[in-house]
């Protein structure tokens, strides 16, 4: 049967931040506009569904009951919390669902029918075949398209793992009953929150980690604190780790485990050599934490020539556009840094060259001639806080830079005394030359809020005594960059 082809002049395939906020952007500037989205449960993208705001929701649960058993030393006496694992659950998703109708209706209103709910493939470099969630077949054509179909849980080929259930960052969010010991594959930033998160909640957990630090992107001082931090929460480390197998005893075997089962006696049990050790691990439920894939593998885009690398990640040159004219690749599918953040500062340089006529890229701001690559910061969501933005000593010296470094306990601050929230460090790396802040990690009560300021400073250009001699609220922990550039 022959299927009608529809024409547009832009089509964006997947709703993450970039291609949310990009549609209404490109139906404003008078293009006929097409949002392509695989799931009407994924509309908003991955942030606020699969990933930060779920997550984010979880740990604040788990915060408060942190807050509640520790409450005796502020002078509050109270009874040990309870957990109730299904009511943080729901109380996740009210969150998630808000937030999700939010963005239909921030789609609905300018696509109208044009928002189609579908998987998309490409057919030909400009030709898109989307197969509906009710089973129709469609055929678009446009004069430009932009990818931000995001990614998923990477799963490490380790034997006898697809044989067994484990959970992902997706699935042990919906996890209804808590776990006696949750084994954490993976030690960055998505494994440690998940971790301290479950242990707060009561679980007993233990984290493996390939590297012989966690956080293997970080300066050792900086991953040592962590490490230290989240130790004195109870979690257990297994570093410099390799698993040779997993098993599963005590039940049927499939891929991922159902998060509503009662597993009552299955187990998992983990083979694991560091060094010239081999021993066995066992624990009640599995978490593989080791990473991000990207979701192009069913967007046939060898039909499209749309080159990738050899992971899976899509091609792009400064200003987001692949090997293909009229094919831009946005968000986490591009292998960048995967941030929100950084998908919305993508919309903003697409919106910049396409619709405002400006000259924008992650590397170059034209209108000013200068060379602009992008300061991206990041937020642990653990407690406290781990903030970076710029360089880390290593790299910095690595680059050749004659640097000064400043250090102070996180104790230092009066406001983190006042909170009783003294555990952490922050450190910043500075030019030597020119007293410019290279890079700055702040491990401290809401370092993420504090990073900003750190960050306008350095995009700012301007010399680290702006920070040590400028006037800061007091008591806040903000006024800790005083203390801590002071100590240049």
């Amino acid at each position: 049967m022959e299927v009608d082809t529809q024409h547009y002049d832009d089509i964006i395939i997947g709703g993450g931040k970039a291609g949310k906020t990009l549609a209404p952007a490109l139906v404003a500037d008078g293009r006929k506009t097409a949002l392509i989205e695989r799931s009407l449960n994924m509309i908003g993208g991955g942030c606020i569904n699969i990933a930060c705001i779920p997550t984010k929701t979880m740990v604040a649960s788990a915060n408060v009951a942190n807050t509640v058993r520790n409450s005796a030393p502020y002078g509050v006496k109270t009874n040990t919390p309870t957990v109730n694992l299904a009511e943080v659950i729901q109380r996740k998703r009210s969150v998630v669902q808000s937030a999700r109708e939010m963005n239909l209706h921030n789609l609905e209103t300018p696509l109208d029918n044009n928002l189609i709910i579908g998987e998309a493939r490409f057919v030909a470099p400009k030709t898109i075949a989307v197969t509906t969630t009710e089973g129709n077949n469609r055929l678009l054509t446009a004069e430009r398209l932009f990818i931000n179909t995001g990614t998923r849980p990477l799963i490490p080929s380790i034997p006898g793992l697809t044989e067994v259930e484990f959970l992902t960052s997706e699935s042990i969010m919906e996890l209804e009953y808590l776990p006696e010991h949750l084994i954490v594959l993976g030690s960055g930033y998505i494994g440690l929150e998940f971790a301290q998160m479950f242990r707060r909640f009561g679980s007993r957990v233990t984290v493996i980690g390939q590297s012989e630090q966690i956080l293997s992107q970080q300066d050792p001082d900086i991953a040592i604190a962590v490490q230290t931090l989240l130790e004195q929460d109870g979690i257990e480390f297994l570093l410099k780790a390799k698993v040779l197998r997993v098993v599963r005893v005590g039940g049927a075997s499939r891929r991922e485990a159902s998060p509503v089962e009662n597993r009552t006696g299955n187990e998992t049990i983990l083979q694991i050599q560091v060094a010239d050790r081999s021993f066995s691990l066992q624990g009640s439920h599995l978490l593989v934490a080791v990473g991000r894939a990207p979701n192009t593998e069913s967007l046939n885009l060898a039909a499209a020539g749309v080159a990738t690398d050899t992971r899976g990640f899509i091609q792009v040159n400064d200003r987001l556009e692949t090997n293909i004219p009229g094919i831009w690749a946005l968000g986490d599918i591009n292998g960048g840094p995967q941030y929100t953040h950084i998908s919305l500062d993508d919309y903003r340089i697409i919106k910049a060259n396409l619709i405002d006529g400006g000259d924008r890229s992650t590397g170059v701001d034209a209108e000013r001639l200068v060379v602009r690559h992008r300061l991206v910061p990041s937020c642990l969501f653990i407690d406290p806080e781990l903030a970076h933005v710029g360089l880390t000593e290593t790299e910095a010296q690595q680059q050749g830079y004659a640097i000064r470094v400043a250090k102070v306990d996180a104790s230092a601050v009066p406001r983190a005394k006042t909170l009783g929230q003294t555990d952490g460090l922050l450190k910043a790396i500075v030019d030597t030359e020119t007293g410019r802040i290279l890079g700055c990690s702040l491990l401290c009560h809401e370092a993420g809020e504090v990073i900003s300021t750190v960050q306008m400073v350095m995009q700012a250009q301007m010399p680290y005594t702006v920070l040590r001699d400028g006037v800061l609220t007091h008591p806040t922990m903000t006024e800790g960059l005083n203390i801590l550039f002071s100590k240049l």
